[in-house]
């Protein structure tokens, strides 16, 4: 199953998902139905690591002044779980394969992927 995580509200997210072809993917908006620890796993799986897919970017890494913290991945996976707002977006999983964030580089590997 082909799925993309997003946020409805992000402006990024709507763009990205305007700018793709025609798809079957799997829409899950991550603030009305969070992410779970079983997705978060497959993820994980996916992309080899918590970190790549925790956003540095949140103004919630900002506020808790996590950039002077030494987090390990078990840091990364509990911050992702306990709010939507550290994972980075759009996450795709296309068939068996994980893109994540929203470069230039990746959305185009989507398209690609979805084409």
């Amino acid at each position: 199953m082909n799925k993309i995580y997003y946020l409805a509200s992000c402006d990024t997210c709507r763009k990205i998902i305007k700018s793709l072809p025609k798809n079957n993917l799997v829409f899950h908006d991550i603030k009305q139905d969070p992410i779970t620890e079983a997705e978060l796993e497959e993820m994980y799986k996916l992309s080899g690591s918590y970190e790549a897919l925790f956003s540095k970017k949140a103004q919630l890494y900002k506020s808790m002044d996590l950039k002077n913290k030494s987090l390990t991945e078990a840091d990364f996976k509990k911050y992702i779980l306990e709010h939507y707002t550290f994972i980075s977006r759009p996450v795709f999983i296309i068939d068996g394969k994980i893109y994540i964030g929203n470069s230039q580089k990746n959305v185009a590997e989507v398209i690609q992927a979805l084409s």
